[in-house]
Formats: structure tokens, C-alpha cells, sequence
């Protein structure tokens, strides 16, 4: 996707300061718009190693990328495994590392992956289409005090208890649309730009499928013993539960190293204008002791 535009790039080229020779790890590839910029900022022979566990995101990627040639290495995985995939590719004492947290645009307007609300498709949220838990699986066979204590915890959604009743109500629910006429029985429809009523309990379901949170808690601890010192880590999340866990995490590493975000960085007007995606972007950046 050549026409894609990341969210926050200059700001993460700023902080991640790409030079020539250096050796980067962009560690949720996507579209590969912010691995582009790195290795443009990098050449000639900067190299970046890059993540994701969705595979066609690397397959469309690569063939975007495919002009840098040998300076580019995918691997088909977890963000969490990233000490591993380092260790395995040759990128331990890296110069730099990015983690994109946001679900990419590419999975949100594919109806066949289940993420949105806004189109009808089987209730699916796996960002790993190899695992097995799919988001039909948690409405379907978990209780109803187990459904609202997930849309509470990772939606944090106020009226879960009347909403988990609802979706235990309606079942057996297959599509994203079920779901949606689920959560409207008991929010209401939404008004001219309103927040969809379906949009925490979307965003909680797929946080538990993909276990989300407890993979950028692994992911951060083990990104700060990849990068070298003075190497920095610049992360991107798009909603307050992710970027408490950054917050706090850049506060108290696991290893010597200090914030150089003081306060959290955010789109500018021109950017949330040009690209909606970046309304509720926040960059963290930290660099190693």
C-alpha cells in the first residue's frame, strides 16, 4: 500500500533518528509506511527487521518494500517475541525499535476479519489468523458476568452489565452486525458524529482475543534489553489502557534509560484533518542508558 500514510511518522522519525548503517527493528510492520521512511532516512545500507503476525499485511508490505532488497527482513510473528526474533536475525544491540499499537486500516475495511462495526462480517478480531480464539467464541460460550467484566476492564465500558445481558440475550451471534444490534438494544442508535455505541465493547473483545495488553507488556520489557545504549524505543498506542501500561513502563524500565517524551506527543490539527486515524494516536519514545 504505497498510497497508506502512518500515523505520526515525522514524529517517529524525529525520535527514532534513523542514520545510515544503522539497524532497526519496526516491530508491527503493517503497511510499511513507517518502515519506508527508516530505511530511506538509513540508506544506503541502513537495515530494518520487521514484525507482524498478520500475514498478509507481510505479504503486501514485502512486495511495497521490495526495492530496498536485502536491507529488509520479515518475520511472520507476535510483537511479543520480538528478544527471539532479534537473537534469531541478527539484530540484538539494535539502533532503534518501533511498535505501531493500533489495528492497521488494512484489517479494519476487510469485512472478512470481523474488527468493524460498520461492516457485516463474521466475528473474527484475530489479528493471528492462526490462533484459535475468535471473538464469536467470547460472545457465544463465555458467562454473562465474564462478558461484562471484559467490556468494564478493556472497554471500559460503563454500561457492561446491560450490555453483556443483551449479548448473551441475542445469542447465538455470527456477525459483526449481530453484535452491533446487540449493544444498540441497550445504547441506542448513534446520532450524527457520535461515537459509535458499539466502539468500546469492539475495542474490548478484541483486546482479549489477541490478549493484547499482556503482549506490549512483554514486548517492552524485552525491547529494552534488545536496543544497544543510547539506542531508543518510540511506541504508538491509540487508546488509554495501552498508553498507561507505556507510561509506566518508560517510568520504571527494566534497564537504565530515560523518557525523552516528557509529555505525550500527539497528532497535530493538520495531521488529525488529513488522517482521522491519528485522533487518538500518543507517542512515547525512551532511550536506553
Amino acid at each position: 500500500m504505497r498510497g497508506h500514510t502512518p500515523v505520526l511518522l515525522d514524529e517517529v522519525i524525529q525520535f527514532l533518528d534513523p542514520k545510515p548503517g544503522g539497524r532497526f527493528i519496526d516491530a508491527t510492520l503493517g503497511a510499511g509506511g513507517h518502515t519506508r521512511a527508516i530505511l530511506e532516512r538509513s540508506t544506503p545500507d541502513g537495515k530494518v527487521l520487521a514484525i507482524d503476525q498478520d500475514e498478509s499485511a507481510l505479504a503486501g508490505a514485502s512486495e511495497t518494500l521490495a526495492s530496498f532488497g536485502s536491507r529488509l527482513a520479515v518475520v511472520h510473528s507476535s510483537f511479543k517475541d520480538i528478544g527471539r526474533i532479534a537473537a534469531e536475525n541478527g539484530f540484538l544491540e539494535a539502533d532503534g525499535v518501533l511498535a505501531d499499537i493500533g489495528i492497521s486500516s488494512m484489517m479494519i475495511d476487510d469485512p472478512a476479519r470481523g474488527f468493524s462495526f460498520m461492516r457485516e462480517g463474521p466475528l473474527d478480531m484475530r489479528m493471528d489468523q492462526s490462533q484459535e480464539l475468535t471473538a464469536a467464541d467470547v460472545v457465544n460460550t463465555y458467562s454473562e458476568k465474564e462478558i461484562a467484566d471484559i467490556l468494564y476492564k478493556y472497554g471500559e465500558e460503563r454500561r457492561s452489565r446491560a450490555i453483556a445481558r443483551s449479548i448473551v440475550k441475542a445469542r447465538p451471534l455470527q456477525l459483526t452486525t449481530d453484535l452491533a444490534r446487540a449493544i444498540e438494544r441497550v445504547m441506542g442508535t448513534p446520532r450524527y458524529r457520535q461515537i459509535h455505541p458499539a466502539t468500546r465493547t469492539f475495542q474490548a473483545l478484541r483486546v482479549v482475543v489477541n490478549d493484547e495488553l499482556q503482549c506490549l507488556e512483554t514486548f517492552l520489557d524485552s525491547a529494552m534489553t534488545v536496543v544497544r545504549s543510547g539506542g531508543r524505543l518510540v511506541v504508538v498506542t491509540f487508546h488509554s489502557l495501552e498508553d498507561r501500561i507505556v507510561k509506566q513502563k518508560f517510568r520504571m524500565p527494566p534497564v537504565p534509560g530515560r523518557v525523552l517524551t516528557k509529555k505525550v506527543v500527539i497528532g497535530t490539527e493538520d495531521e488529525v484533518r488529513r488522517n482521522s486515524r491519528a485522533r487518538s494516536a500518543k507517542l512515547r519514545a525512551w532511550e536506553k542508558s
